[in-house]
């Protein structure tokens, strides 16, 4: 799962060249490793009858999943749609939004997680997402205005 979505978020990232778009990338991946450091650690272990070794509190899987989910819904609603982008692309939630869902069941399904760790890292992700979100909206530290001097400098237009 997260080769394929490391990859489409690198396809989206060079066909938008968007700083913006590169902002949301960098927040998924800080996303992931915040899930990564909370889980060594709490070192929750995963279900006894699971295949995996490692520490399962949070699912990095659910974090990652809902963070992409949430901060797409988010950017659909509050922001002008990227120009590269097809017009129907502001209905992606529609499809990102069951998928992080089922992402987050099938977790526990296949014995990889408990409810409790899927739970937490869904709710990581959400408010990872909010927060990266806002940070952007909002402008904090400059990094929204050095995303569109960038996007200006490398002749990129990315809003309609």
């Amino acid at each position: 799962t997260s080769i394929i979505v490391t990859t489409i978020t690198a396809l989206v990232c060079l066909y938008t060249r968007s700083a913006g778009v590169v902002f949301f990338g960098a927040g998924s991946l800080a996303c992931a490793i915040t899930a990564k450091l909370i889980k060594r650690a709490i070192r929750q272990k995963r279900p006894d009858h699971g295949r995996k070794v490692t520490y399962g509190m949070p699912s990095t899987h659910s974090s990652s999943c809902t963070f992409f989910a949430a901060y797409a819904t988010f950017a659909s609603i509050y922001l002008p749609l990227h120009s590269r982008l097809h017009p129907l692309a502001v209905y992606s939630p529609i499809v990102m939004v069951p998928w992080a869902m089922l992402v987050v069941v099938s977790r526990v399904w296949l014995g990889y997680h408990t409810w409790p760790q899927v739970a937490a890292g869904t709710a990581l992700g959400i408010g990872f997402a909010s927060l990266w979100f806002r940070i952007w909206v909002d402008d904090v530290g400059g990094v929204r205005t050095l995303g569109v001097n960038l996007d200006r400098w490398l002749g990129w237009t990315p809003y309609h």
